[in-house]
């Protein structure tokens, strides 16, 4: 399983970006799907995860402002973040799975005016 992440630049506080991911392999459309980010000098935290049934979760943080969803027809998930503030300055990873994980490459996501 490959997973290759895009969307990542550079937008104004208040703006808005759209994360893709696409996976390789005919295991998505039943895997859990997670958006997950890392802040210099922090830990990889958790964004947004959604099962293969649709079910969404968030990290408080980012609730209200952040929506994931998933193409099973195109292997891809995505985020769409509204709202964005310089504290979701980050490289965002996706990652497939919940036991047998496997992450992408990082897209890096600078909110800065």
């Amino acid at each position: 399983v490959q997973l290759q992440a895009s969307g990542g630049g550079l937008v104004q506080p208040g703006g808005s970006l759209r994360l893709s991911c696409v996976a390789s392999g005919s295991s998505f459309s039943r895997a859990v799907m997670g958006w997950y980010r890392q802040a210099p000098g922090k830990q990889r935290e958790l964004v947004a995860t959604i099962n293969s049934g649709g079910s969404t979760n968030y990290a408080d943080s980012v609730k209200g402002r952040f929506t994931i969803s998933r193409d099973n027809a195109k292997n891809t998930v995505y985020l769409q973040m509204n709202s964005l503030k310089p504290e979701d300055t980050a490289v965002y990873y996706c990652r497939l799975g919940t036991i047998y994980v496997y992450w992408g490459q990082g897209t890096e996501v600078t909110v800065s005016s």
